[in-house]
């Protein structure tokens, strides 16, 4: 299939989101309290590049229930169609955005022209991001103890309880999907 085809194969944002089960609340609270910069020349020229997003996801991710909110407010300031697509059920377009070559990594936002070109994509978290990740990681024990578990759902917890009220990381997502727009789309 090519990008078109995905495009059409995917779902609306508001059928994504009813149906969403793990972190519906926690992305609509960011969504709620986001706000995008206002007037910014960027969303002006966007809208005139007509572009469209297939979204890779899925509902239990973390890193998605932060993203997707920016995205969406982006989106709807340049009249920017959004499409989502679960990853475990379209593993044939994952398989060619793999994370370092080799990670099914989500989500991937994938912008395409009207002719179904791939423009620029970006994800699945940016670089503070990554880094605020690693850092939580590092503190959890081996994976071979036996309390790995139940510090890696606290992990889980604090990292996701973050993501909800960090305002600082929803800016940077912000910025990140802005640039690599402008880096790969000639606005």
């Amino acid at each position: 299939m090519d990008l078109n085809q995905w495009f059409e194969k995917g779902i609306d944002p508001d059928a994504y989101i009813e149906s969403m089960d793990e972190n519906k609340e926690n992305l609509l609270h960011i969504y709620d309290n986001f706000t995008p910069p206002e007037n910014e020349d960027f969303i002006q020229q966007l809208a005139k590049k007509d572009l469209r997003v297939i979204v890779l996801t899925e509902d239990w991710c973390g890193d998605a229930m932060l993203n997707i909110p920016i995205l969406l407010h982006m989106s709807e300031q340049a009249d920017m169609p959004v499409k989502f697509l679960l990853r475990d059920q379209n593993l044939e377009l994952m398989d060619q955005y793999l994370t370092n070559g080799k990670s099914r990594s989500i989500p991937i936002f994938i912008f395409i022209d009207k002719d179904g070109n791939e423009v620029a994509r970006w994800g699945p978290r940016t670089g503070k991001i990554q880094q605020f990740v690693d850092e939580s990681t590092k503190k959890l024990p081996s994976k071979g103890e036996e309390d790995y578990k139940a510090k890696a759902k606290q992990m889980y917890l604090f990292m996701s309880k973050t993501f909800r009220d960090n305002t600082d990381f929803w800016q940077d997502v912000y910025a990140s999907i802005k640039s690599t727009i402008e880096a790969n789309s000639d606005l």
